[in-house]
């Protein structure tokens, strides 16, 4: 047994403790602040991994969790700390990621946090294992626990998991096994609007599912608002959640949703059409934050081109075009970029363009001298390439929205290198009682 004092959080939201002469301890549930007893259960080469044995004296930040799931499964991190230490041990990733990472000197904004902090996401994708058990994976493992009221979905989301649950029971559906790629039903995949309307579609390993029209009615009994079932087949053996074909089985494959955006003079409604595999942020609310300070680290002033590079279905894009003189968005999944256009007619914005192609490609290959290029990666952050390009362009501003501080640190400081420094650093709580933070960054051309 060993006896540490928490003096912060690594990426996972796990406790940092440093013994003297001795590697770093990550210990899950520690707070900072604490002295804990812990023991080692893992060594590696620079760090040890620990278990919370008992709590010493304890943070004035700790909570009792007030999920019955958290510890068991892994969707959480911070349901036992309080909100505001939340805000600050994001503020802080973000803030140790642009400093030594990056190599910038900058201080990083206190982050924007959520009014309601809870049933915020409008995409679920509950796994369902060979034995049937629908839920979330563990923390660190891919077995599922039965999650029956997630506290980060919305009601529909959990209905609509709960009805698929019962549908599988009633006819014997088997589920999916991972190892041995055997059983049918993959994940329960979910999209909910803010009006409460969703969609309800089944992952499968296979083309068809067993009494359909019998899922169909006990979806529409248990979820009045569904708009849609649809069944996705992926019968691939790696861990992409959804595959390339869709069959409607009830209703309709997409839906829309609303976003308030900056405008000349206020706030303007847009409406967005969502495919099932579109990519769309999954915090509404938070989501009118983040965009609010991509256009306003954008400074447009009504004549500027900007080129957004992964645009997805054409949220920035169209956010920045109410403002700007000329768009182009870019996009690697078909689908995505023709909801895009379809999005641009719909709220009659007519100086917006968009493309399928890839990023990196695009910008390497189109004669164009943006004013402004917005990035909005995934995880994996942006390739050297890409970065060569756009800075080929030479952007007098650079908007770098992120997902993930560690690529976004690695990423600043290639940009640094091809002239391009910080000059604005923010975060907002996409994410809340989660480790994950989306972060708005500013860079100007020296």
């Amino acid at each position: 047994m060993n006896t540490g004092f928490v003096e912060a959080y690594n990426s996972d939201g796990a406790g940092i403790i440093r013994p003297p002469g001795g590697a770093v301890v990550f210990v899950p549930g520690a707070v900072r602040g604490e002295t804990v007893e812990y023991r080692v259960t893992r060594t590696r080469q620079n760090a040890a991994q620990g278990e919370l044995c008992r709590i010493v004296t304890p943070s004035p930040s700790r909570r009792v969790p007030d999920c019955p799931y958290f510890g068991r499964c892994g969707g959480c991190d911070f349901r036992h700390v309080s909100y505001e230490e939340e805000l600050s041990a994001k503020r802080r990733r973000v803030q140790d990621a642009l400093t030594r990472l990056g190599g910038a000197e900058i201080e990083v904004e206190p982050v924007l946090g959520a009014e309601a902090p809870g049933r915020y996401r409008n995409k679920s994708q509950y796994p369902v294992s060979a034995g049937g058990v629908v839920g979330f994976y563990r923390a660190g493992s891919h077995e599922v626990v039965d999650v029956r009221d997630c506290l980060l979905q919305p009601p529909a989301a959990n209905r609509t998991a709960d009805a698929v649950r019962a549908w599988m029971s009633r006819y014997r559906v088997p589920g999916y096994g991972e190892r041995s790629g055997k059983g049918l039903v993959r994940h329960v995949y979910v999209r909910v609007n803010r009006r409460g309307e969703s969609l309800c579609c089944i992952v499968a390993n296979g083309k068809s599912l067993p009494k359909e029209p019998e899922l169909v009615g006990i979806v529409l009994e248990r979820v009045p608002g569904t708009i849609g079932v649809v069944v996705n087949t992926n019968t691939r053996r790696d861990n992409v959640i959804l595959g390339p074909r869709y069959r409607v089985l009830w209703g309709q494959d997409f839906l829309y949703d609303t976003l308030q955006v900056p405008a000349p003079g206020g706030l303007r409604e847009l409406s967005f059409k969502l495919s099932l595999p579109s990519f769309y942020q999954v915090n509404p609310a938070q989501t009118e934050k983040l965009y609010a300070l991509a256009v306003e680290n954008a400074a447009l002033t009504g004549t500027e081109t900007v080129l957004d590079l992964y645009c997805g279905i054409g949220t920035i894009t169209l956010s920045m075009a109410l403002s700007a003189g000329r768009v182009l968005g870019a996009e690697i999944v078909e689908r995505a970029v023709r909801d895009a256009a379809e999005n641009a007619a719909r709220n009659g914005i007519g100086n917006a363009e968009f493309v399928r192609a890839d990023a990196s490609e695009l910008a390497a290959r189109i004669n164009l001298r943006p004013e402004v290029v917005v990035f909005d990666p995934p995880r994996k952050g942006l390739t050297p390439e890409g970065i060569a390009a756009v800075a080929a362009m030479s952007p007098a501003r650079v908007v770098y929205v992120s997902c993930d501080p560690g690529t976004l640190g690695r990423d600043v400081r290639r940009l640094a290198d091809c002239g391009y420094r910080v000059r604005r650093a923010a975060a907002v709580d996409m994410f809340p009682r989660t480790r994950h933070v989306e972060s708005v960054i500013l860079l100007a051309k020296t």
